[in-house]
């Protein structure tokens, strides 16, 4: 099959009007998998093919283009940054859209390939070039690239900020267009993720103005659309910088989060709930929330609440938010800190260990999982191992290898044994005995099945 394209493909090259070709060409290519495509990629010219994209035929274009998007996914990011810089270029500036999209989406494979990208970083001209054909484009993709680009180092950062085209983001991002400022907010949280990124926007004073946005929300009708993104973005930035930083330089920030969780719309708990999880993901966020008092235990029994009675989905970012909440590797176990851990976990119902194993027995794998998840966010922690000896018929939930059935949950089930097996406290707190049958299902690994005795009883039929 491969061969047959590899001669049509000589055809389309050796032909004035290849038509009939590229047709052949375009249904074969639908036919051949892209491993044996990819071992034929040295073979392959696709120059004439770019050639034929400067014709102006609706047709040829279409089937070109087409045609290429399946031949370049068989080589490497670096093989087209190298060979293929001068076709690139011509893409970005064709006339025809979809010619820019197949352009724009291999340079994206570029640079998100760490040996590709230095082909382009090490050509300013080119990089350049790039950023200004860009430039010109409206399209979403295009603003994706430029983050892309601009993340990569803080010289790409400085080219991109030079054209305008960063500029031209943020503009957008505080304009008048509530859809485009909730794709704008989406990149520049991608460009917040590197420590060039935050600096930059920090000097330019976005950090603010996206805080003053979230401050005016309230009086904006349609303030939903942006808002879970403006305040995803303050959660990553927390937890990237300084969450007690970020959190009292823009108390905005955790009044809209403890607002969000009381929101009778989904979208906006969700969000809420996952930042909350972000924000407590570390010690320094912990002791922020911690701070809020009352505050937060409410916001505790709210997410407790929900991580029973919310739809499954909602159900399930409540819990991860939990685990994320209640973990302490054991080097940061000091006695306040396991303190507050145990009184967070009790603020989130009358019994949770109950409602948590309650939760674990519904049938939906990912519910399993994550319930488990909560368990094991807590295995290391001595109140809890308390907690879950005394729970009657606990440990033999735990050891239990009937219960789970499907892979992810036999790997979370694994998990919550080795954090529990593992603790230092743990044979203290379960017994030796107890112990010694954690030790036993973790040398057996996740998969074990008991094998069934066929032993003949004598005298029997």
């Amino acid at each position: 099959m491969a061969a047959q394209a590899l001669t049509l493909l000589r055809e389309v090259a050796r032909l004035e009007a290849p038509l009939e070709e590229l047709r052949a060409l375009h249904s074969v290519l639908q036919a051949v998998p892209l491993n044996e495509l990819r071992e034929q990629a040295a073979e392959l010219r696709l120059g004439p093919l770019f050639s034929l994209l400067n014709e102006n035929h609706r047709e040829k274009t279409a089937l070109c283009v087409s045609i290429l998007e399946r031949l370049l996914q068989a080589m490497e990011p670096v093989h087209v940054a190298r060979n293929l810089r001068v076709d690139l270029q011509r893409g970005l500036i064709h006339p025809d859209d979809s010619v820019k999209i197949l352009t724009l989406s291999q340079i994206g494979r570029i640079v998100e390939n760490s040996d590709a990208v230095t082909e382009i970083l090490n050509n300013a001209e080119l990089l350049k070039q790039i950023v200004y054909c860009i430039g010109g484009e409206n399209l979403s993709v295009a603003k994706a690239l430029i983050v892309e680009i601009s993340s990569v180092s803080p010289e790409s950062l400085n080219y991109c900020t030079t054209s305008g085209l960063v500029t031209q983001l943020l503009r957008e991002l505080t304009g008048e267009d509530v859809l485009v400022r909730a794709t704008c907010i989406e990149m520049v949280t991608s460009l917040a993720y590197t420590h060039h990124g935050r600096q930059y926007l920090a000097q330019e004073g976005v950090i603010d103005q996206i805080s003053n946005i979230i401050v005016g929300a309230d009086s904006d009708p349609f303030s939903s659309f942006y808002l879970p993104g403006f305040v995803k973005f303050f959660g990553n930035l927390a937890v990237m910088d300084s969450p007690q930083q970020i959190c009292e330089r823009y108390p905005i920030f955790v009044e809209k989060v403890f607002e969000m969780t009381e929101s009778q719309d989904p979208t906006m708990t969700g969000v809420a709930v996952d930042t909350v999880g972000i924000l407590g993901s570390n010690v320094e966020g912990k002791q922020v929330l911690q701070k809020t008092g009352t505050r937060f235990e409410r916001l505790l029994m709210r997410i407790g609440h929900q991580s029973k009675n919310a739809p499954v989905e909602l159900k399930i970012r409540c819990l991860d938010a939990i685990s994320s909440l209640l973990y302490l590797p054991p080097e940061q176990q000091t006695d306040d800190l396991l303190r507050m851990t145990e009184s967070w976990f009790s603020a989130l119902s009358r019994d949770p260990l109950e409602l948590f194993r309650g939760i674990s027995s519904q049938p939906f794998p990912e519910l399993h999982c994550a319930a488990l998840k909560v368990f094991t966010a807590i295995a290391n922690q001595p109140w809890a191992q308390k907690l879950m000896f005394n729970s009657p018929g606990f440990v033999e939930y735990v050891v239990d290898r009937s219960v789970e059935h499907d892979k992810a949950s036999k790997d979370a089930k694994y998990e919550l044994v080795k954090a529990l097996a593992n603790s230092k406290t743990i044979a203290e707190i379960f017994g030796n005995p107890n112990y010694l049958r954690l030790r036993t299902y973790l040398s057996e690994g996740p998969y074990y099945v008991k094998p069934v005795s066929t032993t003949a009883v004598e005298g029997a039929e």
